[in-house]
């Protein structure tokens, strides 16, 4: 059904990955956002109606941007292997260097590691996914750095073989993703969605009501800012012997002066009429109770919204009265979603930088740790060593405990 080229990377295509695969870059169609058998197959629509979403509601893009920040926590590589400690020190740096020339966009100088996870989080957050290539140097001596792709563009599809592969469009076709250099991380991945769905996939619905309830909300509020009144002229009578032609003129003159007054009228002025002027307020007769509406009105909604999206809505600058241990019990399971999605993108990291060790003749492996540790939980953390401390030396006084196991043990306490 399709037409797939050949699956492997070869060097004249590396500079087209170079040039023409940029995130961002549109590689087929004009890239509006149009409902058709195509996109549908790709994903493109909808990953780009989450992109609009994070780009143009504010809500949706602090949703966004606290995941990408919390994940991007700083870290460190680590040797896995027992290794000489000068190869360990050599390795290391090497991977160091690495870190500083990930981040694709090259004109950002010294973007590295800190500028490239949040890029990392913020694809996989909003799209489901992140994907690139990885380019090495022309003389094979390790990473020259990693290409992301766009995901929208990416699909599964048959090979010849029946087995599901991993497509790229292109303006030329499809494009086998099934090689070593490629690497595709999927979020919330089940049986039927292999490639991963988006953190805002539950809240398109929702989030469309609550921009037409601020959007609400801004009109009332705006005709009720700006009071309006209701000037009522009550016609003088009839003179004796006026004929009716003089009446009418009479009456269309005194309500042309007294509209002319009215619109004269300075903030500081008062208006001066005769009695038969009556001079109205029109508004809301309930003000506060028609606030109090629409404030619970959409709350409502930033929380379903919220709830979509797996934060609590302190997290987002939202306060609605939160206790502290609530707000330390929620911020406690968000981080442990964080760890989780941590742990899928220190494999990717481990990935390139054992292939950076291969390629410079190291034979050994390297992991990556995330530091989740926060300044103010410090105190809970020196408590709960303590504990781990005393344990062991209740331990080893007791004799259940040898000398070299309890060192081994406390050298992560210190």
């Amino acid at each position: 059904m399709y037409s797939i080229k050949n699956s492997k990377i070869e060097p004249n295509l590396r500079r087209e990955m170079e040039l023409n695969f940029l995130p961002g870059r549109k590689y087929s169609g004009s890239g509006q956002l149009n409902w058709n058998t195509k996109d549908i197959q790709t994903r493109k629509f909808r990953i780009d109606l989450y992109r609009f979403l994070r780009d143009n509601i504010p809500l949706m893009s602090s949703c966004i941007w606290t995941w990408s920040r919390l994940a991007s926590a700083p870290g460190r590589f680590e040797i896995a292997d027992d290794s000489l400690e000068s190869i360990k020190t050599n390795a290391m740096e090497l991977l160091d260097r690495l870190m500083t020339r990930l981040y694709p966009f090259a004109f950002q100088k010294d973007g590295g590691l800190e500028s490239f996870l949040p890029f990392m989080y913020s694809s996989l957050f909003t799209d489901g996914a992140f994907a690139g290539f990885v380019l090495l140097k022309p003389d094979m001596s390790g990473i020259e750095r990693f290409q992301p792709i766009d995901p929208g563009y990416i699909s599964l599809i048959k090979g010849n073989d029946t087995n599901v592969q991993l497509a790229l469009e292109t303006e030329n076709g499809l494009l086998s993703l099934d090689s070593d250099d490629f690497y595709y991380l999927g979020l919330n991945t089940d049986v039927s969605h292999g490639l991963g769905k988006s953190i805002l996939g539950a809240v398109p619905f929702v989030a469309y009501i609550e921009q037409q309830l601020i959007d609400d909300m801004r009109r009332t509020t705006h005709n009720a800012g700006y009071h309006r009144l209701h000037v009522k002229i009550v016609p003088p009578e009839k003179q004796s012997g006026e004929s009716d032609d003089a009446y009418i003129g009479r009456i269309n003159e005194y309500f042309d002066e007294t509209v002319s007054m009215i619109r004269d009228c300075e903030l500081e002025d008062n208006p001066v009429t005769w009695d038969n002027v009556k001079i109205e307020y029109i508004g809301p007769s309930n003000l506060k109770g028609a606030g109090n509406t629409w404030f619970f009105n959409h709350r409502a909604m930033v929380e379903e919204i919220c709830c979509g999206t797996n934060l609590a809505p302190f997290m987002l600058g939202y306060s609605y009265g939160t206790t502290h241990n609530w707000a330390q019990f929620k911020y406690d399971l968000v981080m442990r979603q964080v760890i989780s999605v941590q742990r899928q993108t220190a494999r990717f990291l481990e990935w390139l930088g054992n292939m950076e060790l291969a390629l410079n003749g190291y034979n050994c492996h390297c992991r990556w740790i995330f530091d989740n540790a926060l300044t103010y939980l410090a105190s809970e953390r020196i408590d709960i060593d303590r504990t781990r401390i005393d344990n062991l030396l209740k331990l080893f006084s007791a004799g259940l405990l040898s000398k070299e196991a309890a060192q081994k043990a406390i050298k992560g306490l210190i």
